[in-house]
C-alpha cells in the first residue's frame, strides 16, 4: 500500500508497505525495521533490545507497529521501556506508519519500531 505523499524537509519518510516490506525514502527494506528521522535499519523484533535502548534520550515518542493487529508488548520489552523511560505506543503497523509520518512532518522527535503486516508469498516452484 502506498501512503499519502507529504512534504518532508529532512527525515526518513515511510512511503509504502506491503507483505513483509517497507519503502522508506525511496529504498525497499524487508522484515522488521527501526526507523527514525535519521536512519532506517533492520530490527530483530521483540528480543532485539539494543536498538531500542539506543533510542532513549533521542526521541520523545516511540511508535511500535505490532503487525496487522494491535498486540500487547511482551513483558521483557515493556520492562525495557520502563527502565529507560521510553514512552511507547503499540499500534497496528498501518496506523503506526501513518502516525510516524505525521509526527515526522511536524518535526517531532519520533522513532518507529515496526513489524511487517504479513509475509511475502513464497516463490513458486517452476522446474
Amino acid at each position: 500500500m502506498k501512503l499519502n505523499t507529504q512534504n518532508f524537509e529532512n527525515g526518513m519518510q515511510v512511503e509504502g508497505y506491503g507483505p513483509g516490506f517497507f519503502r522508506v525514502t525511496g529504498h525497499l527494506h524487508h522484515g522488521p525495521m527501526i526507523i527514525s528521522p535519521t536512519s532506517a535499519m533492520p530490527w530483530g523484533g521483540w528480543d532485539d533490545l539494543d536498538p531500542i535502548v539506543a533510542l532513549a534520550g533521542q526521541v520523545d515518542v516511540l511508535l511500535v507497529g505490532t503487525g496487522a493487529d494491535v498486540a500487547p508488548f511482551p513483558p521483557a520489552f515493556r520492562a525495557l521501556l520502563t527502565r529507560h523511560d521510553l514512552w511507547a505506543d503499540p499500534m497496528a503497523t498501518p496506523a503506526a506508519l501513518r502516525t510516524y509520518n505525521v509526527l515526522l512532518a511536524e518535526a517531532r522527535r519520533v522513532a518507529l519500531a515496526v513489524l511487517p503486516v504479513g509475509q511475502p508469498n513464497p516463490p513458486e516452484s517452476g522446474d
